[in-house]
C-alpha cells in the first residue's frame, strides 16, 4: 500500500506502521482463538487507546489523535489484515457510535461521551437498525417521550455492532411525529434502569464481534443526553451514513485484496498435474480477473476518499463506490475459495473466514439495493 503516494504520505505510512505493529504484537497471535470464542478481550480497547488506535480521526481536544481520513484507512485496512473482520468491526463500534456526537454535540457532551472512549475506559455502540426497520431509517419507532428533566424511551434495537458489552448506545429515538422529521439522537448509558441486552446474536461470519439485540422498557434518560435538538437525528444519520460506507467500502477492497494474496499463495505451492496451479493457464488468468477487479475497486474508492476528504459532496459516488467494491469482494472472495478447492472451505484456511465475513459488508450501512436508489435519484434527476 506504501506505493500509492498519491494518497499516502509519511504520516500516514508511521501510523500504518503502528497499527501493523499493534495488530502483530496484540492480536494476530490470539486471533484464530478469539474468533471461535466469538469474543475477544475488553483490554484490547485500552491497548488500543495507548497505541493512539483509537483516537485516529478525533480531535485532540476530546483525547483524538487526529488525522485526516486516510489516517483512517491506513489504521482500518491494518485492523481488518488481522485475519478477523469481526475483531476490526468490534474494535471499531466507536467510529459509527462518536461520529453524531462530534457533529451536533455540545462541549460539555463531546467531552462527557467521547473521551472515556477514546481513552479505552468504555464502549461505544450505535443504535440505529430496529427488528422492523433497517436501511429504511424513516421508519424508527423507538420513542422517547419527554417527561420533565427525562425521556422515557421504550422499544429496541437489533444487529447491534457491541451491543452486548457496550457502555454507552448512541441511540436514534422517535420524540416527535412519523417519518424522519421526527427523529432523534440520545446517548443512553448501558446501566440505565430498565435497559437490556440479549443474548450475543449468532451470525454467519464476524465472529468475533458481539452483536446484540437492546431493549428499552420505560428507560429514563437525562435530557442533557439529547444530542443536538430534537428532529435532528435524521441528519446527523445520514451524514454519518457516508463515512460508515467509505470505511465498509475499505473493509470490501482489504478483504479482496487479502483474499487475492492467499490465491497466489496457494496456486504458486498447489501441485495439479504435476506442476503449480499457476502452471495452468485456467488459473492464471483467474488471478489476473481477481487483481485487475481489485485495483479498480481499490482505486475507485481512494479516489472518492480523497474527494471526501477535499470537502466535495460523494453521497452519489461513495454509494456507487461501496456497491462496486463489494462486488469485487464477493466475486473475489468466491474465486479464491474456489482456487483453493476444498481447502478454502475449511476453518484452518484463511479465505475461508474471508468469504463469510465479506456477506456482511454488501448488507451494513444500507443494503446494495438502497445504494442503487441513491445512484438513481441522482443519475435521473
Amino acid at each position: 500500500m506504501e506505493g500509492y503516494q498519491e494518497y499516502f504520505g509519511e504520516i500516514h505510512n508511521m501510523a500504518r506502521a503502528t497499527v501493523r505493529a499493534f495488530v502483530d504484537r496484540e492480536i494476530r497471535p490470539h486471533v484464530d482463538d478469539w474468533e471461535e470464542d466469538g469474543d475477544f478481550p475488553t483490554e484490547l480497547y485500552r491497548k488500543a487507546a495507548e497505541a493512539g488506535i483509537l483516537g485516529i480521526g478525533y480531535p485532540e481536544e476530546y483525547g483524538g489523535s487526529g488525522g485526516d481520513t486516510f489516517v483512517k484507512i491506513a489504521a482500518v485496512e491494518e485492523l481488518v489484515r488481522s485475519g478477523s473482520a469481526g475483531l476490526a468491526a468490534g474494535l471499531g463500534s466507536l467510529d459509527i457510535a462518536l461520529p453524531p456526537i462530534l457533529s451536533i454535540g455540545s462541549a460539555e457532551q463531546k467531552g462527557r461521551f467521547i473521551g472515556p472512549v477514546l481513552k479505552g475506559e468504555k464502549i461505544a455502540a450505535l443504535g440505529i437498525t430496529e427488528p422492523d426497520a433497517g436501511s429504511d431509517v424513516a421508519r424508527i419507532r423507538t420513542r422517547a417521550e419527554r417527561k420533565g428533566s427525562h425521556y422515557l424511551v421504550n422499544g429496541s434495537k437489533m444487529f447491534i455492532t457491541s451491543g452486548a458489552r457496550a457502555d454507552q448506545l448512541t441511540c436514534a429515538v422517535r420524540t416527535g411525529a412519523e417519518g424522519y422529521k421526527g427523529i432523534s439522537f440520545l446517548v443512553i448509558d448501558a446501566g440505565t434502569t430498565g435497559y437490556s441486552v440479549s443474548r450475543k446474536l449468532k451470525k454467519m461470519g464476524w465472529w468475533a464481534s458481539d452483536t446484540a439485540q437492546i431493549f428499552f422498557d420505560n428507560c429514563m434518560v437525562p435530557v442533557e443526553n439529547l444530542l443536538g435538538e430534537e428532529g435532528q437525528g435524521f441528519y446527523a444519520i445520514m451524514e454519518n451514513f457516508q463515512k460508515e460506507r467509505l470505511i465498509l467500502a475499505v473493509m470490501a477492497t482489504t478483504t479482496a485484496q487479502m483474499a487475492l494474496e492467499e490465491s497466489i499463495k496457494y496456486s504458486m505451492q498447489r501441485q495439479a498435474f504435476g506442476r503449480p496451479l499457476t502452471g495452468h493457464q485456467v488459473t492464471r488468468h483467474k488471478l489476473a480477473d481477481m487483481a485487475t477487479l481489485v485495483e479498480a475497486s481499490r482505486e475507485f474508492v481512494y479516489r472518492v476518499a480523497a474527494k471526501i476528504e477535499a470537502g466535495i459532496n460523494q453521497v452519489k459516488e461513495i454509494s456507487m463506490a461501496k456497491n462496486f467494491a463489494c462486488q469485487v469482494s464477493d466475486k473475489v472472495t468466491y474465486d479464491a475459495v474456489q482456487i483453493h478447492g476444498g481447502y478454502g472451505y475449511m476453518r484452518e484456511y484463511l479465505v475461508e473466514r474471508l468469504y463469510r465475513d465479506n456477506r456482511i459488508l454488501s448488507i451494513g450501512g444500507g443494503t446494495q439495493e438502497i445504494m442503487k436508489e441513491i445512484i438513481s435519484k441522482f443519475i435521473l434527476c
